[in-house]
């Protein structure tokens, strides 16, 4: 196995004497003066994710981005680079595309002012009718800097923001060993709800709902409150890493569970060799561990070459400070992003990207959240409306689509006068660490 970068450990992400106690008072998930500090001070300040860079393979690929009121488009460019533009013509502003595709140079809709893929006006009507001089090889777009990470395209506003590696940082050491490229995004949704965007953010930084919104999770993730390791480091970013075994708290009916069974033999494993329920589960979760260590080349899990015996069958969930969460599993990634609605902060939109890794011999895979798919890249963005579920048929019954259930009930709450501030379990501690820290960005005192 290469040698790994160095990880700094987290905090323990139960312990209170990392809060100060900031309430958690529902204004700020409908206030506009709230959300117009979140532009100011969060949005226009952090890195944000574009899309994936497997959509842009060739030079002239790009992606579009809107953010609210904002665009921007990232491009590879010919020497094999990725830049991003804000999504306005150099001429008058007029935008110059609307979705992702493919192009030799960007050419304006309104007047024809066509720019190359670095951005510089490459032609423009009537080139010499202009106060300011020919603006063909001087007039270009406005550049944003752009990095890749982890098969993610991201950008950022902010000229003076810390590297994405300071700004994420230790994610890329934590995961130095998923090959995250790699991994086939078979399912895109972006979805409509009728809510504020923290409201997914405090929502994937803790696990206690689980019980009772989720009740097929105990199955196949232990998600018992002893279980589960919290972490948290001090910019926002924060885990909580779990077992995929049984829980031994939440048994399913009359003793069995099919789904682990069919887990255990895959990797030739009998479970029938387990005298209690409480071997089962543990040993047989250790079992799996070697039995993957060992078969991993055999079976085509090629991803599995330097995972860790904890990667290898456990499920970090990990929180990245303001808005996007990854489900890191053994064989799949779940890219979570809610983001805020460009007018009514009472809105927002959700993005579901469910990824795979790919494995020998395999045409098709279970995506965790959108069930059944194709081993393939989706091609289009499925665009829905929630609407309490009905428009979305086909998400029905997925942890996500019962997390969007409790959308608009967390959002109405907010407006209570029942309702002044939260009362957290210790397993809860990174929500409010969630708001601690945004709360230091928008008064000025980001980590």
């Amino acid at each position: 196995m290469n040698k790994q970068a160095s990880v700094p450990p987290p905090m323990n992400g139960r312990d209170p004497a990392n809060l100060r106690g900031d309430p958690i008072t529902g204004d700020r998930y409908f206030s506009k003066e709230f959300a117009q500090k979140e532009w100011d001070h969060l949005w226009t300040k952090i890195w944000h994710v574009a899309g994936r860079t497997a959509e842009l393979e060739e030079a002239g690929d790009f992606v579009v981005h809107n953010f609210m009121k904002e665009s921007v488009i990232c491009v590879r460019q010919h020497d094999g680079s990725v830049k991003a533009f804000y999504n306005s013509c150099a001429h008058r502003g007029m935008r110059l595309v609307q979705d992702s595709s493919c192009v030799d140079a960007f050419t304006c809709p309104y007047h024809g002012w066509r720019h190359g893929l670095d951005g510089v006006v490459e032609y423009a009507q009537d080139a010499d009718d202009f106060v300011r001089g020919n603006p063909c090889g001087k007039a270009k777009l406005k550049e944003l800097r752009c990095e890749t990470w982890g098969g993610f395209v991201w950008y950022t506003m902010d000229d003076n923001a810390p590297s994405l590696h300071d700004y994420l940082y230790p994610m890329m050491e934590v995961y130095q060993r998923y090959d995250m490229d790699k991994a086939v995004r078979v399912a895109w949704y972006r979805i409509a709800l009728n809510a504020n965007w923290k409201f997914v953010t405090d929502n994937f930084s803790e696990s206690y709902h689980t019980r009772t919104a989720h009740p097929q999770v105990p199955p196949w993730i232990d998600q018992d409150v002893d279980s589960a390791r919290l972490e948290i480091w001090p910019n926002g970013l924060g885990r909580t890493v779990q077992p995929m075994r049984p829980s031994l708290t939440d048994r399913p009916e009359g003793g069995g569970n099919a789904m682990f069974e069919a887990e255990l033999r895959k990797w030739d494993i009998d479970p029938e060799t387990y005298e209690t329920y409480e071997e089962f589960a543990i040993q047989g979760w250790k079992d799996l561990k070697a039995a993957k260590r060992k078969l991993w080349k055999e079976k085509g899990y090629l991803h599995y070459e330097h995972l860790n015996e904890e990667e290898i069958t456990d499920s970090p969930h990990t929180v990245m400070f303001p808005n996007v969460t990854i489900s890191f599993l053994p064989d799949n990634l779940v890219f979570f992003r809610s983001e805020p609605h460009p007018e009514d902060p009472e809105k927002c939109y959700f993005d579901l990207w469910c990824m795979a890794f790919p494995v020998e011999g395999q045409t098709e895979v279970e995506s965790i959240m959108a069930g059944i798919r194709p081993l393939q890249e989706a091609t289009h963005c499925e665009h829905r409306d929630f609407d309490q579920g009905r428009g979305i048929p086909e998400l029905s019954g997925q942890i996500v689509y019962q997390d969007m259930e409790l959308a608009e009930g967390m959002q109405a709450g907010m407006h209570s006068r029942g309702y002044s501030d939260a009362y957290l379990s210790a397993q809860e501690t990174k929500v409010r660490f969630f708001h601690e820290v945004l709360n230091d960005w928008i008064e000025g005192r980001k980590p």
